[in-house]
């Protein structure tokens, strides 16, 4: 009996995949991709900008630009590359009629998508139609009737419970082995029965109330002692700020990325070795994403720029006043830091500023990284030249963007897809060490 050809699937896409990824058109094999006119509509609003979403709707329109050469967008067109579907602008009232293609009210850009996707499901009753979105809420209204809806899956991790995590406890070793590593300062993988150790993997070995703090020398292939090292006076509080520290001024090491929740030290301990190490790189970027309040643009704030700005940046100046404030005001140290901001030696600013720039010889901070989608975090990465050292900072169960969470943000994605890399390494902080309040809140709130 032959086998029968499987049904190729239609795919509607809405405004948050696109903006999420502008190459989504690609992703799904030899299915085919609606794009509802109202994405279009809306994708006009984001083409003018400086931030990753500005970048993500130009290059989109440019896509289907390019695709609009091969006839008419109301038809199907074939997507580029080998084995790839078909393509078509769709109408939100292409099938008239029909009272599920009218089932919301059309005053609302979501429910033009929707009815969009429900006139497509009218007009091929025999394929499935499947609404593609990252806003939840309009997956719940798609499956409220009865249209089948789910998440933009490229770039989302599965098992996030599971996440690399930098670390590994190794207990009941032989007291020999403990003696051995302060003593020689290293030991073979195999004395602790390890074999295909990750590169910058960091290790507490432990026997009884021995212990000792290691990490995987990807150059040597050994198990080498880590010591506890003070920067910039603040002093390590526990096993993972140590490792923290460690990985931040080790010079093989390119690229830290540093997770943990509120309170844990990520950003002060990644400025504080920035700064330790301020002579080795020509600039030190501090940055982070503008997240505005209520989805609303900082265009809503009062003031110039600066003065827009200044409540995004507020928490990275607080870390570097702590750092200060190790130092009396009479240290050279402590006014040493002033003119590094003067000067622009340390530079603090929005991640959508850093566009374009060249991040030659410098060292960037970039926090809440958690905020930023995997193509934003490739982008950053890919910009790195020469002497360039770049660190991402951030909590992956605490994010601000409506169309992100724990699987699907940027951060999550680099720590899964980049941690065998020997220029990498990576620690998950979790142990609060802000205060005891602090403490409190995480735990039990």
């Amino acid at each position: 009996m032959a086998k029968r050809k499987k049904e190729k699937k239609i795919f509607v896409l809405d405004t948050s995949v696109i903006l999420y990824n502008h190459n989504a058109i690609n992703s799904f094999e030899d299915n085919d991709v609606a794009i509802p006119i109202t994405v279009l509509e809306e994708l006009d609003n984001f083409k003018k900008g400086n931030e990753t979403k500005n970048f993500e709707a130009r290059e989109f329109i440019r896509i289907v630009d390019k695709l609009s050469e091969n006839g008419s967008l109301q038809d199907w067109v074939q997507l580029e590359g080998k084995g790839k579907g078909m393509m078509k602008v769709v109408m939100h009232s292409d099938v008239g009629g029909l009272d599920a293609v009218k089932v919301y009210g059309e005053n609302k850009p979501d429910h033009k998508i929707l009815n969009a996707a429900l006139a497509m499901k009218a007009a091929y009753p025999d394929r499935s139609v499947i609404m593609v979105t990252k806003d939840v809420n309009l997956r719940l209204k798609a499956k409220a009737l009865n249209l089948p809806a789910e998440d933009f899956q490229t770039g989302k991790i599965q098992n996030v419970e599971d996440l690399y995590s930098g670390k590994m406890l190794i207990e009941n070793l032989p007291s020999e082995i403990i003696v051995k590593i302060y003593e020689q300062g290293w030991i073979e993988p195999a004395e602790v029965g390890l074999k295909d150790v990750i590169p910058n993997q960091y290790f507490i070995l432990k026997n009884g109330k021995s212990s000792a703090l290691a990490y995987f020398n990807p150059i040597t292939k050994l198990i080498e002692r880590v010591e506890k090292i003070n920067v910039q006076r603040v002093r390590p509080r526990n096993a993972e700020q140590v490792f923290a520290i460690h990985a931040l001024l080790n010079d093989d090491v390119k690229l830290v990325t540093l997770q943990g929740v509120a309170g844990t030290g990520k950003t002060l301990l990644a400025l504080a070795a920035a700064l330790e190490q301020r002579r080795n790189f020509k600039q030190i970027y501090l940055s982070r994403p503008v997240v505005p309040l209520s989805n609303k643009d900082i265009g809503y704030l009062p003031g110039d720029i600066k003065s827009k700005l200044n409540p995004y940046m507020e928490p990275l100046f607080d870390n570097l006043k702590f750092i200060k404030n190790q130092f009396h005001e009479n240290d050279k140290e402590f006014k040493k830091f002033d003119a590094m901001v003067e000067t622009e030696k340390l530079l603090i600013s929005p991640l959508a500023y850093i566009r374009g720039r060249s991040l030659s010889n410098i060292i960037f901070i970039v926090d809440e990284a958690q905020n930023l989608t995997p193509h934003e975090v490739k982008t950053i990465i890919t910009r790195a030249g020469e002497n360039t050292k770049i660190i991402f900072t951030g909590d992956i169960y605490q994010i601000d963007t409506p169309y992100l969470d724990s699987q699907s943000n940027g951060l999550s994605y680099l720590i899964d897809k980049i941690k065998k890399h020997p220029i990498y390494a990576h620690i998950r902080l979790e142990k609060g060490e802000r205060s005891e309040l602090a403490n409190l809140a995480n735990d039990l709130l």
